[in-house]
């Protein structure tokens, strides 16, 4: 399976997302640190659950990295996360 839907299906288990929006963006790192051939290493997540309320930014990215800790372990190397309560993603502009 590839390491997107590993990322996909921990999320989902752990913070039952309303929205979750993950991209592959391992192709835009390429000679980067942490970048391999075969990518899936840098990726884009985007997540609105409803366990993110009462947390602050770096508590709620911490969250995440505690979840998706054996993927660290397996050769993801970066994130770049957005973590919103279902309120906050409802007040974002489309």
């Amino acid at each position: 399976m590839p390491r997107l839907d590993h990322i996909r299906a921990k999320l989902n288990a752990k913070l039952t997302p309303t929205r979750i929006r993950v991209v592959d963006d391992s192709g835009r790192h390429i000679g980067h640190a942490g970048a391999r051939p075969g990518g899936e290493t840098h990726f884009i997540v985007e997540i609105a659950s409803p366990a993110f309320a009462g947390l602050s930014r770096v508590a709620r990215q911490r969250l995440v990295y505690g979840i998706l800790a054996e993927e660290f372990a397996a050769g993801l190397h970066a994130l770049a996360l957005t973590t919103l309560t279902p309120e906050e993603d409802a007040q974002r502009p489309v």
